[in-house]
């Protein structure tokens, strides 16, 4: 029973002492700083945020069907849910979590997103 003690004892050392955690930015620091605030467009910004992450189910051809009939595709219909959009997307209040069954969306694009609605949602 002895002779097990040991190797039990540097089996659990070695299990414990490999496992750490680091975040996504202590790993990856140039790639969580390379967020450009600097030129926030609708016509750019905001339609890469909105194919990357929303088109699947908000587009014009797949809302009906997967999107809750709310459409995503162009200025007048992000304009028009902006009030549902950004606390859905921030994942906050009672509107359902968007995207849905996904991850949030990273950082970048939330800041990206609420900075255009800051600026007044222009369409540019």
């Amino acid at each position: 029973m002895k002779r097990y003690i040991l190797p039990a004892i540097f089996v659990l050392f070695a299990f414990f002492a490999a496992c750490y955690y680091d975040s996504e930015e202590a790993l990856y620091p140039s790639y969580s700083n390379n967020c450009d605030t600097s030129s926030v467009k609708f016509s750019t910004s905001i339609t890469t945020i909105l194919s990357n992450n929303c088109w699947s189910c908000h587009s014009n051809s797949t809302a009906a069907s997967f999107g809750s009939n709310i459409k995503l595709q162009d200025y007048a219909d992000v304009k028009a849910q902006i009030g549902s959009i950004i606390p859905a997307i921030n994942q906050t209040g009672a509107i359902s979590p968007m995207p849905k069954g996904g991850s949030k969306l990273s950082s970048c694009s939330l800041t990206l997103f609420n900075i255009w609605v800051r600026n007044g949602t222009p369409n540019n």
